[in-house]
């Protein structure tokens, strides 16, 4: 459909890329990568035809049509949402009123005249092809892809200049699918969508008729609907067959190769140069000598710019917390009329990593915002356990800083035993380099101070820490900090995240809001969906009836179910921290089934913070033991001995889930 003839882009004084040569073929699912600031947006635009190419040339199919969209700046008005998605189709609407025009015409010509002939023939084409580009269906094409991206029938009427940013950008989204263009061009299309709208444009983009090319932070998102990848890299452009996984395995091979290259070639060089400076005065040798400055000329320099290094910063950890970390009992909250939810009762212990999920709107960040005490319940409680020492990361963080301070000076306060060069090299990891690090917070962005935000609470954490989408704004090089940071913390974390990889790999268990209702899953988000499915299939099957009071009793005590807070559904029972293995009686009757990679690291990361926590509880036994050895008073040695019953209660329960995790891992 498209293609590059030694292009070159430069920006300024700097060039982005040259010599890219790239044929672009129709229906391939492609992503374009590459490290921010290489040019991946302005290629985007360039293929789009919004800027023009420095050098080379750019070639299309006649006829092929692009469509683009922009990470944001979006903005439209003057019709409702509906109206708005119908106007790419203006060409079949016209169609449908000539086709309108001409059958009154019809009925009122002669039909044995000449003029009912034409006029029957230009009827019978129009109708033919306004029925091959499915003209009769335009408003469920329309409704289809308004509600899978999330507006619900009473927005369709709304005039769309009544919209956020965001959900602007949703509305140029949809009028891109709708319009079905030959290439389709996508630059962080999943930056303003929740999970439930990600996973159905991942359902939409595997049936788009012909080919797009994303850009995107979101590597799940990127596995799951491309089959190429081109990278933009040492100012070229590299294509890769495959998903995102199978480019980064291929780029390391590629980038091993590359490096012999380069290695053999400054061999070469050197023993040219090494020839001609000791040869280059001896009138016998001139021949040869100019012989071996020729060769050197035509050499084409292979060039390997340094990676960007792997940031390995080891976070501080937290004093712990008791055993549980939160009780929720009757919880409930409504603003004015609006319910938002009601009767919910759930508890979390400590090391579990909570992920919250439901739709935009639901209530997630209501609900961690009264984990936070930043807001009060309408009814019921939240209590919170012995110790705990919450830290609570709000969308809108970057409000409650500073705006006189510079950054570096202000993370150094956070952190005062964190040497400078790694808070730079932490900094650099959430894209401030350079001179970035000493502007005063008030002059960045609100997208740029919300990841300074995120930065300065993980270098000194608390032990609870409640997290409202820290993932916004963050490449992938930052998301993986975060990832290792919160996969190495032995505190607790809630969290609310749309990118599905970030979930999969830290949840040990999920929380979903949706229609009023909080119901707890165990396990990632991999799972959480398979019991959906599994609870879908259920309700559907005519053997299916509502659970009565004893069966629900006997899903509070099977720690594999989901639990739910509202009357009719499943009861919430307290999960063991990070219970993520579905069990059906015994250790012998786990279903044997192969794990995901994900889900083994994750299990493999629990095991080994159980490996470290198991000694220090008996650690703690034993120093609980001895201090009885001392009397004191009757009134210290009842504490010491419920501290100690306690504490070999917790030991056992540890011990349990070390233990069944061994017995997963193994059979996997």
């Amino acid at each position: 459909m498209l293609s590059l003839q030694n292009a070159g882009k430069r920006f300024g004084p700097r060039t982005l890329f040259l010599e890219a040569n790239w044929l672009i073929r129709s229906k391939e699912k492609t992503a374009l990568v590459g490290a921010n600031g290489t040019g991946k947006s302005t290629l985007m635009k360039v293929l789009a035809g919004l800027e023009s190419l420095d050098y080379g040339t750019m070639q299309l199919t006649r006829g092929m049509s692009i469509g683009y969209l922009p990470q944001e700046g979006l903005r439209l008005s003057g019709r409702k949402v509906f109206d708005e998605c119908l106007s790419v189709f203006d060409e079949l609407r016209a169609m449908e009123g000539e086709i309108e025009r001409t059958a009154a015409q019809l009925s009122e010509l002669d039909h044995a005249s000449a003029e009912y002939e034409a006029a029957a023939e230009r009827y019978s084409m129009v109708q033919e092809r306004f029925h091959a580009l499915d003209g009769y269906a335009l408003d469920a094409q329309v409704g289809t892809v308004l509600t899978g991206l999330g507006f619900g029938k009473e927005d369709w009427t709304r005039q769309v200049d009544e919209f956020s940013g965001g959900w602007q950008m949703r509305i140029a989204l949809a009028k891109l699918l709708l319009a079905k263009p030959n290439l389709l061009l996508l630059d962080e299309p999943t930056n303003h969508l929740d999970l439930e709208t990600r996973n159905w444009l991942e359902d939409y983009l595997h049936s788009y008729p012909f080919g797009y090319i994303l850009i995107s932070h979101d590597r799940y998102f990127l596995d799951v609907t491309i089959d190429r990848t081109v990278e933009i890299w040492n100012k070229r452009l590299t294509i890769f067959q495959g998903n995102y996984t199978k480019y980064l395995s291929q780029k390391d091979e590629r980038r091993a190769q590359l490096t012999a290259a380069y290695k053999n070639q400054r061999d070469q060089i050197e023993h040219l140069e090494a020839f001609i400076n000791r040869f280059r005065a001896q009138a016998t040798k001139a021949k040869q000598v100019q012989s071996r400055i020729k060769e050197l000329e035509k050499i084409e320099r292979i060039e390997i710019l340094e990676e960007e290094p792997a940031i390995h910063f080891r976070f501080p950890q937290p004093p712990p917390s008791g055993r549980t970390v939160v009780e929720a009992e009757g919880l409930a909250k409504s603003y004015g009329a609006k319910l938002v939810f009601s009767n919910a009762r759930f508890t979390i212990e400590r090391g579990d990593r909570v992920a919250l999920v439901g739709v935009n709107g639901a209530g997630k960040s209501t609900l961690i915002k009264l984990l936070s005490e930043a807001e009060t319940p309408t009814a019921g409680t939240v209590k919170m356990g012995h110790n705990v020492v919450s830290e609570y990361f709000a969308q809108d963080q970057y409000k409650v800083l500073d705006p006189e301070a510079r950054m570096l000076d202000d993370i150094s306060r956070a952190a005062l035993k964190v040497p400078e060069s790694e808070l730079r090299s932490l900094l650099g990891c959430f894209l401030f380099s350079g001179d970035d690090v000493f502007k005063p917070l008030g002059v960045l962005s609100g997208g740029e101070r919300n990841r300074f935000a995120l930065a300065r609470i993980l270098v000194s954490p608390s032990n609870f820490l409640l997290l409202d989408e820290p993932t916004n704004h963050l490449d992938m090089r930052a998301k993986d900090v975060l990832l290792d940071a919160i996969a190495a913390f032995s505190g607790t974390v809630v969290f609310v995240s749309h990118d599905r990889y970030f979930i999969d790999r830290l949840a040990t268990r999920v929380i979903e809001v949706e229609n009023g209702v909080i119901t707890s899953y165990p396990g990632n988000y991999e799972d959480y969906l398979r019991k959906k499915e599994e609870l879908a299939v259920q309700a559907a099957s005519p053997e299916f009836v509502v659970l009565s009071e004893s069966s629900s009793q006997a899903s509070k005590a099977r720690p594999g179910a989901p639990t739910s807070s509202n009357d009719g559904h499943v009861a919430p029972s307290p999960l063991a921290a990070g219970a993520t293995i579905v069990i059906e009686g015994g250790p012998e009757n786990i279903r044997s089934r192969r794990l995901n990679p994900i889900k083994q690291k994750q299990m493999e990361e629990r095991c080994g913070f159980l490996e470290e926590e198991i000694p220090r509880v008996e650690a703690s036994i034993a120093h609980t033991e001895e201090q009885l050895g001392v009397y004191v008073s009757a009134a210290e040695t009842q504490r010491l001995t419920e501290l100690a019953a306690g504490l070999r209660e917790e030991l056992k329960r540890l011990t349990a889930e070390w233990e069944e995790l061994m017995v997963h891992l193994e059979g996997a």
